[in-house]
């Protein structure tokens, strides 16, 4: 952003410069802007697009001048103020990738590494907010990562960029988001992790609108005899073709092609020694006559010939003029193609005229079929510079105006919304309001930022009925709204229901987002307890309490028997009445067996997809979360957040029964390990009440040594330390649970809480505290040492991780997780 507060932007194979044409209507300042194809960049030129002639970057995007001469423009502007590129637009060429492109080239995936290229300028320039638009086949599809290897190109973005970027990415038809052209295509937005928590990348994709016929979008232009130009428009004119052509094409109704003649001398063709020879038709779309009733058909690089796809009027005997095509791709009428006003243009001779069409007809048509709709660009602009001109609030900021003006009284905190939703972003106003609420503790109500919504976003079904039903059961102040918003603005009608036990964050929710909910959405608030609450749903949608559930509860009658957290309960019930559910919960519902009658529940109703979010989940709380998602599918999508992972998983394959729980990155060296061991050997035993409180590091004569966690070495040794040895008097044990393995000397003794393993057989005559867990052998069984050492290798260690899915704070050795302390099979000795 520069000083003057005016935002930039790099567009690279930006060809002629017509999607990013939004950016600059937007008020945005152009950067650089690449093109390898001159003609092509001179049409930028003609439309002022670079404040700086060394602005137009002309060349392959490959070699390493083209790289030198853009980053140069970073650094004038620099000099000029600007603090960072704000935004990077690429739009590779897609040849390889097009569905429509019969004559694919055995280099196409090498093509398709021009991908590649973008990401890492994405990565060297670091910009704010970066754009990627291509086919729709585009994330899927095979290129040349960094490394060499072949791999899928949102393999490749996801990899490179995920680390510093919030990415969304989603296949849609232009035609709904006001490109007046049916046109699908796939589009990447990327937040930088900054920003992140304030805005979703997809909060900045173009509004859905409803589609608008042909007849709609260029019904008003007049109609064109052979070879004119409309007067009034030099770019309304009729392209002449070989007059026998038109004998193929004059009598077809609309939706008809060539083809469809019944005298098949008016079928396309050529006469080879006095005999027809019909032409071949790949695509049925070609010589068709178009439907004034339907949507305008894709525009391909091709329009000016009547054998390509979807390209004549559905009146007149010709290819869409130029002025039509600009409106089919929501090209505005000031853009200019010719250095020339249209006044002057119009104004010429129909030699002139003819003259001057022959010269740049065709670069104009291929560069429309090759671009992006202005409007989409334009929309995309518009919105991240609305969000840049808003004030964005750091924590400590939140903190001091919820003190300053006393926001902890609920007016006062309506009346600060009110008054400043103009000029500071809506993401940190409804973090004012979550951290105002002083219920906020009470309830266990944890606010959910941008950057976890966003993922979630991905993971979410999508309706093809008509009409759905959405509830959020602990709606709080509203923090899922905007991605329900536009995840589902396409469905005719949406019924939302709001539920929350706390009146005022309901109230505060209609202040935020009461002026842009969307046309389609009917919102109910509903001020209740969800448990008490009797509908139906599509989906369910949520971040849940995460209070623990009093043994007493009424609600324990519908839930399953081993069940203690709020969470648990509200998923379990979400389960039952909703087909459909997406909620964030506490990790451990994957392992502990106080879900373990959820995790059935949820095996049988099927997971599509599982986001592991570490300690990530909210912010300055120190709980790992995931978000589960429903779904009838064989394969699970797993992504960990943290540690970059991303997998497809067979659910009979994590959800082995064999297992005592889930484990949801398990993979063939897991198995391995896992065919090494006896499993499933111990119980276990941890006393708690052993504390700092009752022990001493004074160590007496009648004094009992308890061995703490670090006293257990690496190795599985036990070791002395000084300072940190622990002992508990003799005639006081006997009250603590410990004391009855005082003398054992049958039991093995392993640190809890730790991703380092090692076990230890205990002598007799000293116990062991909380961060000691005692494993029971199930029956009579000495490991060997070497069994003993091999819970110490890097193996079992790594082995050991994937058991426990990765967790941090969640590694308690208890009844169920020591189940993984097994011993080695003899056969596997060294």
């Amino acid at each position: 952003m520069l000083p003057n507060k005016i935002l930039t932007y790099i567009s690279l194979f930006s060809s002629a410069g017509v999607g990013c044409y939004g950016f600059k209507e937007a008020g945005f300042e152009c950067i650089a802007t690449n093109e390898i194809i001159e003609r092509r960049l001179k049409i930028q030129m003609i439309n002022n697009k670079c404040k700086f002639q060394s602005g137009y970057v002309l060349g392959d995007i490959r070699e390493k001048e083209i790289k030198k001469q853009i980053k140069y423009q970073i650094e004038v502007y620099k000099q000029l103020g600007n603090d960072k590129v704000d935004v990077l637009i690429a739009t590779p060429p897609c040849q390889g990738m097009s569905v429509a492109n019969h004559k694919k080239q055995p280099n196409e995936i090498d093509r398709n590494s021009l991908v590649v290229e973008s990401v890492n300028m994405i990565v060297d320039i670091k910009p704010r907010f970066f754009i990627i638009e291509n086919v729709s086949g585009f994330y899927k599809t095979g290129c040349i990562a960094q490394n060499g290897k072949v791999m899928q190109i949102g393999d490749m973005i996801e990899a490179n960029l995920t680390e510093n970027y919030c990415i969304y990415n989603e296949v849609i038809n232009f035609k709904n988001y006001g490109g007046n052209s049916s046109r699908t295509r796939t589009l990447v937005i990327g937040v930088c992790k900054e920003l992140a928590n304030f805005i979703s990348p997809l909060e900045l994709f173009p509004d859905f609108t409803k589609q608008k016929s042909l007849k709609q979008v260029i019904g008003h232009l007049r109609n064109l005899q052979w070879g004119e130009f409309d007067k009034n428009d030099f770019f309304h004119s009729f392209r002449t073709y070989p007059a026998h052509m038109r004998e193929w094409i004059k009598d077809i109704a609309q939706g008809q092609n060539a083809f469809e003649n019944k005298d098949e001398r008016k079928r396309p063709h050529q006469t080879i020694n006095g005999k027809i020879v019909l032409n071949k038709a790949k695509n049925g779309d070609k010589y068709t006559r178009q439907k004034w009733e339907s949507v305008a058909p894709c525009v391909h690089t091709r329009n000016d010939q009547l054998a390509s796809q979807n390209t004549i009027h559905p009146v007149d005997d010709r290819v869409f003029s130029i002025r039509e095509l600009m409106l089919m791709m929501s090209i505005p009428d000031n853009f200019k193609w010719i250095d020339a006003s249209l006044e002057q243009l119009n104004s010429l001779n129909d030699d002139e005229k003819i003259k001057t069409s022959k010269k740049y007809e065709i670069n104009i048509r291929q560069s429309i079929g090759e671009a992006v709709p202005t409007a989409i660009f334009r929309q995309i602009a518009q919105k991240i510079l609305n969000f840049m001109r808003k004030q964005k609030l750091k924590q400590n900021e939140i903190t001091n105006i919820i003190a300053k003006h006393n926001l902890i009284n609920s007016n006062k905190l309506k009346e600060y919304i009110i008054s400043n939703k103009d000029n500071i972003d809506a993401a940190s106003l409804s973090t004012i309001a979550e951290m105002s609420n002083a219920k906020r503790e009470s309830h266990s109500a944890y606010f959910t930022n941008r950057f976890i919504v966003n993922e979630i976003a991905k993971t979410l079904p999508t309706f093809s009925k008509n009409s759905i039903t959405i509830i959020e059961p602990s709606a709080g102040c509203g923090n899922f709204l905007p991605i329900i918003f536009k995840k589902y603005e396409s469905v005719d009608h949406v019924n939302l229901k709001l539920i929350d036990i706390d009146g005022d964050s309901l109230e505060i929710l209609k202040i935020l987002y009461y002026d842009i909910v969307p046309t389609n959405f009917n919102l109910e608030f509903i001020n209740t307890d969800f448990m008490e609450y009797e509908a139906k749903a599509d989906l369910i949608i949520g971040n849940p309490p995460f209070s623990k559930l009093s043994k007493n509860s009424k609600y324990r009658v519908q839930l399953s028997d081993e069940i203690s957290s709020l969470a648990g309960a509200f998923l379990e019930k979400s389960l039952k009445i909703s087909d459909y559910v997406s909620m964030i919960m506490p990790k451990n519902l994957l392992n502990t067996k106080d879900y373990r009658g959820t995790r059935e529940l949820l095996a049988k109703t099927g997971v599509s997809n599982i986001l592991d979010f570490g300690e990530f989940g909210f912010n300055g709380v120190l709980i790992e979360t995931i978000n589960i998602t429903t779904g009838k599918q064989n394969e699970i999508n797993v992504k960990s957040l943290p540690l970059r992972i991303n997998l497809k998983q067979k659910k009979n394959y994590i959800f082995d029964k064999d297992l005592p729980y889930w484990v949801i990155y398990r993979n063939f060296f897991f198995d391995t390990i896992l065919s090494k061991m006896d499993f499933g050997i111990f119980d276990v035993f941890r006393d708690r009440q052993l504390t700092n409180s009752n022990t001493s590091t004074n160590k007496t004569k009648q004094a009992i040594r308890v061995l703490k966690s670090r006293n257990i070495a690496h190795d599985g040794t036990i070791i002395q330390i000084d300072g940190y040895d622990s002992y508990v008097e003799k005639n006081k044990l006997d009250k603590f649970a410990a004391s009855k393995f005082l003398n054992r000397d049958d039991v093995y003794l392993t640190p809890n809480m730790t991703y380092n393993p090692r076990l230890v057989k205990k002598e007799s005559g000293y116990v062991v505290n909380g961060s000691v867990a005692i494993l029971i052998p199930k029956i009579s069984k000495n490991l060997s040492s070497k069994q003993l050492k091999y819970i110490s290798s890097s193996d079992f260690r790594e082995f050991y991780k994937i058991a426990r899915n990765y967790q941090t704070r969640t590694l308690n050795v208890d009844s169920v997780s020591c189940f993984w302390f097994g011993a080695l099979k003899e056969e596997y000795y060294d």
